[in-house]
């Protein structure tokens, strides 16, 4: 029996694999089979080349719980270690079986996926003692044991085994008996050994049999040795591929399809990549791409190695080439990760540009499905965009689909402004916003349909990419003005406006978190008698301060909304002139006294004209502001006049009502009296 100490720089060595070495606990299970894995497949490659003569055809992992005596074990019948390999491997640990093995036979060794060494010491984690018992396949070699419980200090003496292999017996502390559970152990099974190369076996195949769980004989394998993204995709059936994604997320909805990553050169990379059908929200969730590294679970995070927009996606990466840290849980900067990044966003453009090129007609039924990922990649990754252009689709109210430069064909002859800007008229939902759709279409224009959490920083990209562009969402106008021509239509006077705004302004709700501006235009007389919109750019800033941080003044601005009079309506008129009956005199008297006194200041104001403050006489300083305020308390009387009119009048609430009611924003209390008056004016 030799006793020794572990040739390690510091006696800290395990408090760091402990503490700091590996994140998650649990990645020990992982860290010892990939162990195993990896002397097996070492000890098919001597046999392949004829340097290993016995049996490898039962060639497996076994993984086992005696509750009893607290231990897990993992045993392989792979190529097991003489003594002074135990002392290089595992006493000295700056040394790495994996690598040195990797040399000698870098041509022809199959799938070497373990650093074997620090990896090992991982089963300290959760072990109060390891042991290791292992027979090498070298000719006449004795097995051994060796025995460490956590401190430098081991012991190795000569043990009896009969087969080669090894069995890594660790005993599991109190404070992780989890680990002798097996339906924790399955768990870690699945999670992490689910695709390894040689089978990993976790007791027996079991049944329900007379209302109880019954064991049979048969090995409980736990992985696919040969999972899908390992085959060529000639091999591979559409059934294959669905087959396949439903063994990754068991739960989930049939995917819309797939990409099969097969690259050998100037980096590895394996893997199948599904598009999932997603809500129309971002679900960013970064646990659905798992990465492996020759077939051994790394992570599922995959920050670094996908661009942020490709993590929308599903599936698998397998690369031998991505640099990986002892623990396999944290990648770090290289350039194959950022080589790898680039060629993954070129064959997932590729893959939507050949489906839309050769399936038209099936990508437009997929579109809803696509977009906010289509969308997403456009907005964060500018290569991505460059090809996205040509297979990005518009869909209008009409459920047609058009290319970008299709789209501009269709409109340019309606929708150009007078000042040469080509406007996209857009609804974010076609059902309330129904009547501002339909006035554009009676213009004669065509409305998109941009209902969707991106719908806003992507016409932020759209018009910051094509200057001579605009968005316009269909309610932020009238129809009339959504797109500006040539206006030979009267409009009001400053004063007209200011003499009929308090009228409509005083029958506006108050305190409902918004404000309104009273606008005036003639309509027509078939047109709508009050129509509510909303600011384009407000709106919009109003909306992108929900999505991110930093604009949140605009957020918490109450919203501003423009009461659109049509001044031709028959309706409207009628209370222009119900006004007039009732107020007429009262305001030509004030409009009278008004003008007189804006005339005589108007004559001051002559006086003043081409002198400096001091040399103005006081007087004439005192009168003016005299006639200033006169003239503001004179409007300010003709405001109240208004005021008490429009409150009084129940067909103008009846009318800014309606207006409310078109937009979805009469509710509660104040839709009861609208109801209430209806009746009123009906009788």
């Amino acid at each position: 029996m030799q006793k020794g100490k572990i040739g390690v720089t510091s006696d800290n060595l395990f408090p760091i694999i402990k503490k700091f070495l590996y994140s998650d606990h649990d990645i020990f299970l992982r860290e010892i089979v990939s162990n195993a894995v990896d002397a097996t497949q070492k000890l098919r490659t001597l046999a392949a080349k004829g340097e290993y003569s016995g049996d490898i055809s039962n060639a497996k992992v076994s993984v086992k719980i005696d509750k009893e005596a607290k231990t897990l074990t993992v045993s392989d019948n792979g190529i097991g270690m003489t003594a002074e390999e135990v002392e290089k491997f595992i006493n000295q640990i700056a040394f790495s079986g994996a690598e040195e093995f990797l040399e000698k036979y870098k041509t022809d060794a199959n799938a070497i996926i373990g650093h074997f060494g620090l990896g090992f010491y991982s089963s300290f984690m959760v072990s109060s003692k390891v042991e290791i018992i292992s027979k090498s396949y070298r000719e006449g070699a004795t097995a051994i044991r060796w025995e460490c419980d956590g401190s430098p200090e081991y012991m190795l003496e000569d043990f009896q085994r009969d087969e080669v292999g090894t069995d890594i017996v660790m005993y599991i502390n109190p404070d992780s008996e989890e680990f002798l559970e097996k339906s924790r152990i399955t768990e870690m099974l699945n999670k992490y050994c689910k695709f390894l190369p040689i089978p990993v076996v976790f007791g027996k195949k079991t049944s329900w049999k007379d209302g109880k769980e019954v064991e049979s004989d048969e090995d409980n394998q736990i992985n696919d040795v040969a999972p899908a993204w390992t085959k060529k995709p000639v091999d591979l059936t559409e059934e294959d591929y669905t087959k396949f994604y439903h063994q990754l997320y068991p739960m989930a909805e049939d995917p819309l399809f797939n990409i099969h990553l097969n690259v050998d050169y100037p980096f590895n990379l394996t893997g199948i990549l599904y598009f999932p059908k997603l809500k129309n929200t971002i679900e960013v969730q970064k646990n659905k791409i798992q990465l492996y590294s020759n077939q051994v679970f790394v992570t599922d995070s995959v920050e670094g190695i996908v661009p942020e927009f490709l993590t929308l996606l599903h599936g698998v990466l397998d690369s031998p080439d991505i640099p990986l840290n002892v623990s396999r849980s944290y990648l770090q900067n290289d350039s194959n990760v950022r080589k790898i990044s680039s060629h993954i966003t070129k064959k997932v453009a590729d893959r939507l540009q050949q489906l839309f090129t050769e399936k038209r007609e099936d990508f437009e039924a997929k579109w809803d499905d696509l977009r906010l990922f289509i969308e997403y990649g456009m907005l964060t990754e500018d290569k991505f965009y460059d090809k996205a252009e040509k297979f990005f689709l518009f869909k209008n109210t009409d459920d047609k689909y058009f290319t970008l430069e299709e789209y501009e064909t269709l409109i340019k002859s309606e929708q150009t402004d007078k000042e040469k800007n080509l406007i996209y008229l857009y609804t974010s939902n076609a059902e309330e916003q129904f009547s501002f759709v339909q006035a554009a279409k009676n213009k004669g224009y065509d409305v998109l349909v941009m209902n969707n959490v991106l719908s806003t920083p992507l016409i932020n990209k759209f018009e910051q990419k094509f200057t001579n562009k605009r968005f316009v969402r269909v309610d932020s106008d009238v129809a009339e003005h959504l797109i500006a021509k040539e206006n030979t239509a009267k409009e009001l006077s400053w004063e007209e406006r200011d003499a009929l705004s308090p009228i409509f302004k005083a029958v506006c709700p108050e305190n409902k978190g918004y404000g309104f501006n009273v606008d005036f235009k003639d309509l027509g007389p078939n047109g709508n008698p009050m129509v509510i919109t909303r600011n384009e750019f407000m709106r919009r800033m109003k909306d992108m301060s929900q999505m991110q941080g930093g604009m949140s003044f605009y957020g918490d601005l109450p919203e501003n909304l423009n009461l659109v009079v049509n001044t031709s309506h028959p309706l409207v008129k009628q209370i222009f002139e119900e006004r007039d009956a009732l107020l007429g005199e009262e305001l030509e008297k004030v409009n009278t006294e008004i003008a007189a006194k804006e005339s005589e200041k108007e004559k001051l104001d002559k006086k003043k004209k081409d002198k400096k403050e001091e040399e103005i006489p006081a007087e004439v300083k005192e009168k003016t502001e005299e006639l200033d305020n006169a003239i503001s308390s004179l409007m300010e009387q003709r405001k109240e006049k208004l005021s008490s009119f429009g409150k009084e009048n129940k067909l103008a609430k009846q009318l800014v009502d309606l207006a409310l009611l078109a937009n979805g924003m009469l509710k509660g209390e104040d839709l009861d009296k609208f109801v209430k008056r209806s009746f009123e004016l009906i009788k």
